[in-house]
C-alpha cells in the first residue's frame, strides 16, 4: 500500500517509515509527489494535523497520513506547541539558504536558543514531546484514524548531544539518563512521542483499515 506522508522533512520521513514497516507501507512524502505544505492555522495538533493530510490526500489521490508534533514547556503554558518549528524568527544570514536541510538547521538552532532565554531562572524545566497521528484513505473519508503519544522530559540548561534534530538536544529523558539527540535511532524509536503514537496508529490501521 502506498502512503503519502503530508510532511517534507526527510528525517520524519525516514522515523516514520521504519515505525511503520511493519504493515509493508510504502510511505512517500509530499515533495516526491510535487505537493506543497498545507497551511497549519489551528491552535492544536489534532486539527493541524487533519488540515495537511486532508490536502495531501486530495492533491494526491492516496491514502495519507499526516504527523504535527512538538514540544510543550508547562512553565510556558504549554509553548511552543503547534507553534515548535517556528518557535523563533530565522536568522537573518540563514534567511537566503536555498538548502532545505541547511535552513531547518539554522531555525533549530535559534528555536533551542530563544526556548533556552524563556526558561532563564526558572525552576520548573518539566515538559513533554507531543506527537498527533491523523491518516485517511481519501480527502472525504469519514472516519479518519487519530493517534496520539507523549514523551516525558525535562528541560536543560545547555544542549547535549549530535543525533536527532528539533529540540532533540536540550529535551532530558531521566528514564533513560539522556537527552533525545544523545540516543540513537533504534532506542528513540522504542520510546519517543512519535513511537507511541505509530504503535497505536499500527493497531488502528490493523483493526479498521484491515492492513496485516
Amino acid at each position: 500500500m502506498k502512503l503519502v506522508l503530508a510532511s517534507n522533512n526527510a528525517k520524519k520521513l525516514a522515523e516514520l517509515a521504519a515505525l511503520l514497516a511493519p504493515l509493508r507501507i510504502e510511505l512517500v512524502s509530499q515533495r516526491e509527489l510535487g505537493i506543497a505544505e498545507a497551511d497549519e492555522p489551528h491552535a492544536t495538533f489534532v486539527e493541524n494535523a487533519l488540515a495537511k493530510v486532508r490536502h495531501a490526500a486530495r492533491a494526491s489521490g492516496l491514502p495519507a497520513i499526516a504527523d504535527d508534533s512538538g514540544l510543550c514547556v508547562d512553565a510556558l503554558g504549554g509553548a511552543p506547541g503547534v507553534a515548535s518549528a517556528h518557535f523563533a524568527p530565522l536568522p537573518p544570514d540563514a534567511r537566503g539558504l536555498t538548502d532545505r536541510e541547511a535552513r531547518r538547521a539554522a531555525q533549530d538552532a535559534a528555536n533551542n536558543a530563544l526556548l533556552l532565554e524563556r526558561l532563564r531562572g526558572h525552576p520548573d524545566r518539566r515538559a513533554r514531546f507531543v506527537s498527533t497521528l491523523v491518516a485517511l484513505r481519501a480527502a472525504d473519508d469519514p472516519e479518519p484514524l487519530v493517534a496520539l503519544g507523549r514523551w516525558d522530559g525535562e528541560i536543560l540548561g545547555a544542549p547535549r548531544g549530535a543525533g536527532g534534530f528539533g529540540y532533540d538536544p536540550l529535551v532530558f529523558v531521566p528514564a533513560l539518563g539522556a537527552t533525545v539527540a544523545e540516543l540513537g535511532p533504534d532506542v528513540k524509536n522504542a520510546h519517543s512521542h512519535r513511537a507511541r503514537a505509530a504503535r497505536q496508529m499500527l493497531g488502528l490501521m490493523r483493526e479498521v483499515w484491515r492492513l496485516g
